[in-house]
């Protein structure tokens, strides 16, 4: 798992000195998965470059900590954009779908101030590229309701890795 850390790092440093000079000393770094370990290990990469921008731009995040907001909106861009190279790479273009979807429902929740991130991740990761999102991601979007989600991950990754997720993902809540 450490190569997926370094592989983030690295591709950050290698694409701009400006991301390099975000990153947290090593020690710093918290070096856990939170939504890949409920998805096909083919996207661990791919989902936590992205999860590493979204955390960039609205919560706390595992690898970097950028000076400033104007510093952590681009840098939070190109972890989106760089995970979703990673995954399209991989020829699924489902999954780049749900992700992308992903990403722009997220914004949504935190533009309006609503709940539901968690389960959005969970149920996106465990059934990512499989076709099964709509009607719970539309529950969300339109009522608020995250339990379709939630549920669809349950089933998908099992009770005991989605709760995992979920804690993990609220300690990073700022």
């Amino acid at each position: 798992m450490h190569e997926l850390w370094q592989a983030i790092a690295d591709g950050a440093s290698d694409e701009s000195s400006l991301w390099r000079d975000c990153l947290r000393p090593s020690a710093e770094r918290d070096l856990r998965a939170v939504f890949s370990p409920l998805a096909d290990e083919r996207f661990a990469l791919g989902l936590e470059t992205i999860y590493e921008g979204y955390l960039v731009h609205y919560l706390r995040p595992r690898l970097f900590a950028p000076a400033d907001e104007d510093t952590a909106l681009l840098l939070g861009d190109y972890l989106y954009a760089h995970g979703l190279v990673r995954i399209a790479e991989l020829g699924d273009v489902a999954a780049v779908g749900d992700l992308s979807e992903l990403i722009s429902l997220c914004s949504q929740l935190r533009a309006e101030g609503s709940d539901g991130d968690g389960a959005l991740w969970a149920a996106t990761a465990a059934v990512l590229g499989t076709g099964s999102l709509d009607g719970p991601r539309q529950a969300l979007r339109l009522h608020g309701s995250a339990a379709e989600l939630e549920a669809l991950a349950r089933a998908a990754a099992g009770d005991e890795a989605v709760d995992a997720a979920l804690a993990a993902h609220a300690a990073r809540v700022r």
